[in-house]
């Protein structure tokens, strides 16, 4: 159940000179002075929501004719404006187009009709729909809701043009500045460059490039930045990006060089520290494709959050037999001392106290905090090697989860120690921190524990963020139980 069961190769253990056990992720009250500098400037804009919503209730009003009763005209409604919502198709889109909206919208209209027409069928089957009524209605519902939307989007459009959104761009000076330039060759995208945020200076000709905080402050006040644009790596930029998402700034992740969207982690975000929800879509500005780097908590929290605390609490009263048990044998065969306490790093790279029952007495506090644990030493005894290879002296990590340290799924919390080590090795680790740390997680139910790669521990454990559900969370813990049974451990 655990990652530290046996000893790391010397290539997953860095020297303990290089890296000190720092924090992570940037704190939040990091880069203050732009988040009272950008209360100054217009809030962000967003793309307002009511027209669409508006434009598909009275396309479905324009088709309520066509329907035998007038009662069934609100459940038309409901379910084309659900429908239409579970698309994100009141998601605003950088630039608006109609035509790639058209055979969602089609699709979901078609639903709604049928749905209803069996609705009818199976209520009242001598006021069936016929199919003359289903196509007719469907046809108007369409034409009025494409006609709607269509106008729509050109007044956004030409709002866009009109009135750009000022933007910085971030990243390496040379790559920023032909991103930049490409954003305005094309004012049609809605944003207008205004400088370049780089740690090299010698970029090239362009936009200014900023290369100190207060740059940025005075560009954000001066020109109303309102949006940002990421290009590559953002290095020691993370605590001010996180500033700018902040205080409103929209974040776009720009790939310059790959065509299309591959569904990976957004790395520049992740630097950052913040959570991307789930798999946003990518989109064309530019000729470039982008993605909108969603601020915000990992979705899900409040009913992940109400799962936790209803299993771990439930599984304490059922276990405590349990928990008594090793605890005294414990203590008659290992003396004092029964509760092993250790500082792990968890969500937005904040400590906790980890709760195990203690199977192996390191010699120092040093050692305790910087060796990799170890399964199968010589000088455990017999009920500790069992307590580990049956995964019982993670129990006490229920207390940990009914608190709110971890959750049951997630990420294995690890060291400061080997934290700060990982974080500047291996790509996307920092990243596993957006969420709760968990007893068990996607990397532990495909056999990433102990002794094997971090690097697949880390891009597991980014992809289970990326597409967390609760159907997701409870598959891993049958397999974790399963494994439990099994006696492979999980």
């Amino acid at each position: 159940m655990t990652a530290e069961r046996t000893v790391a190769p010397p290539g997953n253990q860095p020297p303990e000179h290089e890296f000190p056990p720092v924090s992570v992720l940037p704190p939040r009250g990091t880069s203050d002075g732009l988040r009272r500098a950008a209360v100054q400037r217009p809030a962000a804009r967003h793309a307002p929501k009511l027209p669409l919503l508006a434009v598909d209730a009275t396309a479905a009003l324009t088709a309520a004719p066509a329907l035998p009763h007038p009662l069934l005209t609100a459940p038309l409604l409901l379910a084309v404006l659900f429908l239409n919502a579970r698309a994100a198709l009141y998601r605003p889109a950088a630039v608006p187009a109609l035509l790639s909206e058209v055979p969602a919208l089609c699709a979901r209209i078609t639903v709604s009709w049928c749905a209803l027409a069996a609705l009818v069928a199976a209520l009242s089957p001598a006021h069936a729909l016929s199919v003359r009524t289903l196509l007719t209605g469907c046809a108007l519902q369409a034409a009025a809701s494409c006609t709607g939307r269509g106008m729509a989007h050109w007044r956004r459009r030409r709002t866009l043009v009109r009135h750009p959104a000022a933007a910085l761009v971030v990243g390496p000076a040379a790559t920023a500045q032909r991103v930049a330039a490409a954003f305005l060759r094309h004012p049609v995208c809605g944003l207008r460059p205004v400088g370049v945020l780089a740690d090299d200076p010698a970029g090239g000709e362009g936009l200014p490039v900023l290369g100190t905080d207060e740059e940025v402050h005075r560009a954000v006040i001066q020109n109303g930045v309102r949006a940002v644009l990421v290009v590559g790596p953002v290095g020691q930029r993370g605590a001010l990006l996180r500033a700018l998402a902040d205080s409103g700034c929209a974040l776009w992740e720009v790939d310059a060089d790959a065509p299309a969207y591959d569904g990976a982690t957004s790395t520049a975000y992740d630097e950052a520290g913040r959570a991307v929800r789930g798999r946003v879509p990518r989109e064309r500005i530019a000729g470039f494709s982008c993605r909108r780097l969603e601020a915000g908590r990992h979705r899900g929290g409040p009913a992940k959050r109400a799962i936790d605390v209803l299993v771990s609490g439930t599984l304490l009263l059922l276990v405590s037999p349990v928990l008594l048990a090793c605890a005294l044998v414990l203590r008659v065969s290992d003396g004092p001392g029964v509760v092993f306490r250790q500082e792990r790093v968890g969500r937005d790279g904040r400590p906790f106290t980890l709760l195990k029952f203690r199977t192996h007495r390191p010699s120092d506090a040093h050692e305790a905090a910087t060796r990799w644990s170890v399964a199968g030493e010589r000088d455990m005894s017999r009920f500790c090697r069992f307590l580990r290879r049956s995964s019982l002296d993670e129990l006490p990590q229920l207390w940990n989860v009914f608190r709110g340290d971890m959750s049951l799924v997630g990420p294995r919390p690890e060291r400061p120690y080997f934290v700060a080590a990982f974080s500047e090795t291996y790509p996307g680790y920092a990243a596993r921190h957006r969420v709760r740390t968990g007893i068990t997680g996607l990397a532990q139910i495909h056999g990433l524990r102990g002794d094997t790669s971090i690097e697949d521990r880390a891009r597991f454990d980014n992809a289970y963020i990326d597409d967390w559900s609760l159907w997701q969370d409870t598959c891993i813990l049958l397999r974790t139980a399963a494994a439990l049974v099994r006696g492979t451990g999980s």
